[in-house]
């Protein structure tokens, strides 16, 4: 008697296999961070030969570009959602502490972000960089005003205080319990720094 021939563990359409392998990256990174990620234990968690992976990136660090820029993507929609929800706080403080948020609770995917050479060494024109730059570009429309090299300035500055305030906290070097603040309420410092800022900026335009 002849028996029906054993389907594969899992079957991928064209194109399938690399997101397949990106969301299974991402999840390792979760939870351990970029040194997580290994392409044989991907290429067995997805049920697939060790070769196949590399018909869609050359090596691991292929693959983590892409992590990573889906990583950024995923980053950039929450903070779209932030700054679209209806709020009596400013579009920065919201933007902030939802950057906030998802470095403390997403520590692995953050870490692989942007404590990792991965953005260092990735070409310039990536989409790992494309993702970055709009981060960026969300970081500026928050600050709510023309586009100009101030306002550049300040969501530079900004963005590199949210990544020390995460950085340190995901160390445990900033409990609240030294200097009687919590993480969020320093965040709010800073916010509330950057437009007054702005505004004396403006004012003495005037």
């Amino acid at each position: 008697m002849s028996h029906p021939a054993r389907k594969p563990r899992r079957s991928y359409h064209h194109g399938d296999l690399r997101d397949a392998l990106i969301q299974a990256a991402l999840a390792e990174a979760e939870q351990g961070g970029p040194e997580a990620i290994s392409i044989k234990a991907l290429a067995k968690t997805l049920g697939v030969s060790q070769p196949a992976p590399y018909r869609h990136f050359a090596d691991r660090e292929g693959l983590l570009v892409a992590v990573t820029a889906e990583a950024f993507r995923q980053f950039n929609t929450i903070l779209r959602e932030a700054l679209a929800k209806p709020s009596k706080r400013s579009k920065l403080s919201r933007l902030a502490q939802a950057a906030l948020v998802f470095g403390l609770e997403r520590s692995g995917i953050y870490r692989l972000m942007f404590a990792s050479q991965t953005m260092a060494c990735a070409d310039k024109d990536s989409e790992l960089h494309v993702a970055a730059q709009e981060t960026f570009a969300l970081v500026l429309d928050a600050l709510e005003g023309p586009r100009d090299l101030l306002r550049e300035r300040h969501a530079l500055q900004i963005w590199a205080s949210l990544h020390g305030v995460v950085m340190l906290a995901q160390q445990g070097l900033l409990t609240g319990k030294s200097i009687n603040v919590t993480r969020e309420e320093l965040v709010e410092d800073m916010v509330a720094q950057t437009l007054l800022s702005l505004q004396n900026a403006k004012d003495a335009r005037l």
